[in-house]
């Protein structure tokens, strides 16, 4: 500063008018000395500056509290909501922090790193597509017989492709407790599907078990990306393909279409047992019904005749003479129920027979 503003008072606005202290005037107490407050700071920092003098001094402290402002300013950072903030201090690890505004002791001091955590990241075991291996070949997708090659339970070999889908679940143990971290999820999972491959027969693999083996490999991925605190999540295990050795999968395929064969065959005939047998129970269940019936029928006709038989006994041995004329009557009555008769009188005289035309009464009679 100039001698001259320095004689006015050490103030850019001077002495307050009147003199004295400043409240001469009843205006209230006098501003604060701006450039005091500075020649102190400057003061300050000179004492940390070797070779600090007083000309010139007051830009570089200037300059100085801009630097340290906006250093501290460099700490607020912002995380999104599909992130969470890992922040780091001196290379540890110190804490997460959720989205929004946030604030960390700037660079370089602490640090902070700000990974997706609601991407879906997808790994392919047994197969590489045309993103991921760079060819251009017609297929679009290339083979790794190395990683699907498997050996099931009863001792068959089946290929198999499957995607692994993950996410960051703790976004903290993801960036330090692995240093690799799509290389272990892609060995968990390649170690896992192995070992429930191994426990299974090749049938359900190739056909409707593969819903159960995906499961059970994502329970095994989980555990043991848990055991390592890995922060990662599994969402789904799909298989992509599940079938024989390329070498062998022509004769896999015809003992598949015998075995279909096989199957079809089998349920025709379940089908036709299951309708013949019903029938043939039905018609057994109705001859026994009927027998049953024509039995019952015979006895209770027998025990009928045997009482009747009976209770003509009874009344032949009260009246022998008139109980056989009945009976002679009624058989005759039964003989010549169907027949044509003519009745002829024996003893009439004068050679005239007396005729009666029964049947020809009958047909009058019906006719009228």
């Amino acid at each position: 500063m100039s001698d001259d503003f320095q004689q006015r008072g050490g103030s850019p606005w001077g002495s307050p008018p009147g003199g004295g202290n400043g409240n001469g005037s009843g205006r209230g107490p006098t501003p604060p000395d701006i450039d005091k407050i500075i020649r102190e700071l400057q003061n300050k920092i000179k004492n940390f500056l070797p070779g600090g003098s007083a000309s010139g001094g007051k830009p570089v402290g200037l300059i100085l509290l801009i630097l340290v402002f906006v250093w501290l300013a460099s700490g607020l950072y912002r995380v999104l909501p599909d992130e969470q903030g890992v922040v780091i201090r001196f290379g540890k690890f110190i804490k997460t922090t959720q989205p929004g505004l946030n604030y960390h002791i700037p660079f370089p001091v602490e640090t902070v790193e700000t990974p997706k955590v609601t991407k879906v990241n997808r790994i392919d075991i047994g197969f590489r597509s045309e993103r991921d291996s760079g060819f251009s070949s017609g297929g679009g997708v290339a083979d790794v017989p190395q990683e699907s090659l498997m050996l099931t339970g009863d001792e068959n070999i089946v290929n198999i492709d499957f995607s692994v889908f993950w996410v960051i679940k703790d976004a903290g143990k993801f960036l330090f407790k692995i240093q690799d971290p799509e290389g272990t999820v892609k060995a968990a999972a390649e170690t896992a599907m192995r070992e429930v491959i191994a426990k299974s027969e090749i049938q359900p693999i190739l056909t409707q078990g593969r819903s159960v083996i995906e499961v059970e490999t994502q329970e095994i991925i989980q555990s043991i990306l848990d055991d390592y605190e890995s922060g990662i999540q599994i969402t789904q295990v799909q298989t992509q393909k599940a079938d024989p050795p390329d070498q062998v999968i022509n004769a896999f395929r015809d003992v598949q279409a015998a075995r279909a064969d096989m199957e079809r065959s089998k349920n025709e005939a379940e089908a036709y047992a299951n309708d013949v047998i019903p029938r043939a129970r039905g018609e057994a269940a109705k001859i026994l019904q009927a027998a049953e019936a024509y039995k019952n029928q015979v006895v209770a006709k027998a025990e009928g005749e045997a009482s009747r038989f009976v209770s003509i006994y009874n009344e032949y041995a009260k009246a022998k003479e008139v109980t056989q004329e009945r009976m002679y009557l009624e058989t005759m009555e039964k003989v010549l129920a169907d027949i044509e008769k003519v009745i002829i009188e024996k003893n009439a005289g004068s050679g005239v027979v007396p005729y009666l035309p029964l049947p020809e009464l009958n047909k009058k009679g019906s006719s009228n």
